[in-house]
């Protein structure tokens, strides 16, 4: 599998800056109608208004990179083999793109379309958010649990279903949390996992984080996407922050995040209800109110 599938070359954190205002690049409603257009950006901005005001202020999406796993396990070989599997999990919208792109490699569209992808969908397939929902509808999978908002709650759903003595299928990367294994392995609900992707550090963020701290000076906020995002750019944030961290308000898309953002001593401005560019974008406003509650 290509990295450049999984490459994204700004999936790191989301820096927000009021000083430019004025160069703020794409609107919160054109966010919310296309929660992808980061892959096809090395950045991307959206507009957080003022609750009381029109002014607005810049938020750079920056993401973290993801890669081939090079482990030498091929996923087709269980993906083949459903009549082994009480169902399917995908937590991310990277697992998906994996699989999608092993079915692709291995030449086996074609035996997907016509008996696999329906034996799979005679079982349960589980997802975490309305990202990862929308790319198993497009390899012909029916999605189910995406209103769950995270792994605890998705597992929590699954636990409450599930009475299939057949394990549940689960690609993930290689830096998944263990919550929802755990959880679900508590609960005495079997699971296997197998890695399809790999989180590695894009050889720029260095020097894309420079960048806009040359231009753009010390941001209002910075949003961060994953706990891999936060161990790979906290370094650079605070060297080019120094002093002035203390004044930056961190906002994490999730549970996870957040408690990746405490164990660093970071305070927590703000937690996204859900994963969605909608709910980040409110978590964003409510962190950079002046007396939110």
């Amino acid at each position: 599998m290509p990295a450049e599938c999984f490459t994204c070359p700004a999936r790191t954190a989301a820096v927000s800056c009021p000083q430019s205002a004025a160069r703020a690049g794409v609107s919160l409603q054109d966010l919310a109608s296309d929660t992808r257009c980061a892959k096809r950006r090395r950045g991307c901005s959206l507009r957080v208004p003022y609750k009381d005001g029109p002014a607005t202020m810049k938020v750079l999406l920056l993401k973290d990179p993801k890669e081939d796993d090079d482990r030498g396990q091929d996923p087709y070989i269980r993906l083949s083999h459903p009549e082994g599997y009480g169902g399917l999990i995908f937590t991310s919208p990277r697992a998906v793109e994996a699989v999608k792109l092993c079915l692709e490699k291995a030449n086996k569209t074609e035996a997907w379309e016509t008996s696999l992808k329906e034996k799979w969908n005679s079982k349960s397939v589980y997802v975490v958010g309305n990202a990862t929902a929308s790319l198993v509808s497009k390899i012909g999978l029916d999605p189910e649990g995406e209103n769950c908002g995270n792994a605890e709650k998705l597992a929590e759903y699954i636990c409450s279903r599930e009475s299939s003595a057949l394990p549940l299928l689960f690609p993930c990367g290689n830096l998944k949390r263990e919550t929802l294994p755990r959880m679900l392995k508590d609960k005495g609900v079997p699971m296997e996992s197998i890695t399809v992707y790999q989180t590695i550090p894009h050889p720029g963020i260095q020097g894309n984080l420079n960048s806009y701290y040359s231009q753009q000076g010390i941001p209002a906020s910075i949003t961060f996407f994953s706990p891999s995002g936060l161990s790979y750019s906290l370094k650079h944030i605070q060297e080019l922050s120094g002093d002035s961290i203390d004044q930056i308000k961190f906002v994490a898309i999730g549970p996870t995040t957040a408690r990746a953002l405490a164990a660093q001593g970071l305070p927590v401005s703000c937690t996204a209800e859900s994963p969605t560019p909608r709910a980040l974008a409110a978590g964003i406003r409510t962190a950079l109110q002046p007396h939110r509650c």
